[in-house]
């Protein structure tokens, strides 16, 4: 008797072959076949019923439909208003601006290359927030009232530009 012989007594047989695997008993289903016939047990109306919107082909897979109830959508309450004319602006504050050089006219081109504005398509708005040591001249699309005070009140200048 050679070694693979005992082991198999001992063990059972410890090697696994392909054409020994199969699925779990019960692992496997049918698929229900509807429509075909009385002797089926799903046949003549299919599983839909007699009539009705559910019962016929092509009917509309309507979101939120709910069978006639009123819909969950119209029941609950509206709330607030979106202004589709209000203007999104990106934000600078003038302690952001304090870190920047003074040669040259600080636009919203400048800001972008530094990475402080992210927006490609937003209008630039300088609020004053923190202080101006230096003069520059900043170039935005808007200006808090503090800011151009301060940006003034350093010897700098607020130049507004249009949006377009």
């Amino acid at each position: 008797m050679d070694y693979c012989e005992k082991s198999n007594i001992l063990f059972g047989s410890l090697t696994m072959k392909l054409h020994e695997l199969h699925p779990l008993p019960g692992a496997k289903k049918k698929r229900r076949r509807v429509g075909r016939g009385p002797g089926s047990g799903s046949g003549k109306t299919a599983g839909r019923g007699h009539k009705g919107l559910l019962a016929r082909a092509g009917r509309p897979n309507l979101e939120g439909f709910e069978g006639g109830q009123m819909p969950l959508a119209r029941r609950l309450p509206k709330r607030g208003f979106r202004n589709p004319f209000s203007v999104d602006y990106a934000i600078v504050n003038l302690k952001t601006l304090a870190t920047l050089p003074a040669a040259s006219p600080i636009t919203p081109e400048v800001l972008r290359e530094k990475g402080l504005i992210k927006h490609r398509t937003r209008p630039v708005k300088i609020l004053g927030v923190g202080e101006l040591s230096q003069p520059l001249i900043i170039e935005a699309h808007k200006f808090s009232q503090t800011a151009i005070q301060k940006i003034q009140q350093a010897g700098g200048q607020a130049k507004v530009i249009s949006r377009a």
